[in-house]
């Protein structure tokens, strides 16, 4: 569950925040004067992001490799074969997360 906090409660509730993301999964998104500054995710999820922006760098640096050999054609191919395995994996993301 996401939740929205401002700065003062969170350096108030500190240790709350961090058992309800640890143990129940929570999300929260931290606020000064009403602005999104930074968010406190499980480090599960956080590692997930991590290995799927390096894979999808992987991709990107793949494509790079071969964007000189390739007509435009195969190159669009290409980025849509990346952008399909990109979509599979946040897909099997979600459904993992419940």
């Amino acid at each position: 569950m996401e939740k929205t906090i401002n700065a003062v409660t969170a350096r108030q509730r500190l240790g709350q925040i961090l058992d309800e993301t640890y143990y129940r999964g929570d999300a929260f998104v931290i606020e000064r004067a009403g602005r999104p500054m930074a968010v406190v995710v499980p480090v599960a999820q956080y590692q997930q992001w991590q290995q799927r922006r390096d894979e999808f760098f992987a991709l990107i640096d793949e494509v790079q490799e071969r964007t000189g050999k390739l007509p435009p054609e195969e190159l669009e191919a290409a980025i849509a074969e990346a952008v399909a395995v990109v979509k599979a994996s946040e897909k099997a993301t979600m459904e993992s997360a419940g």
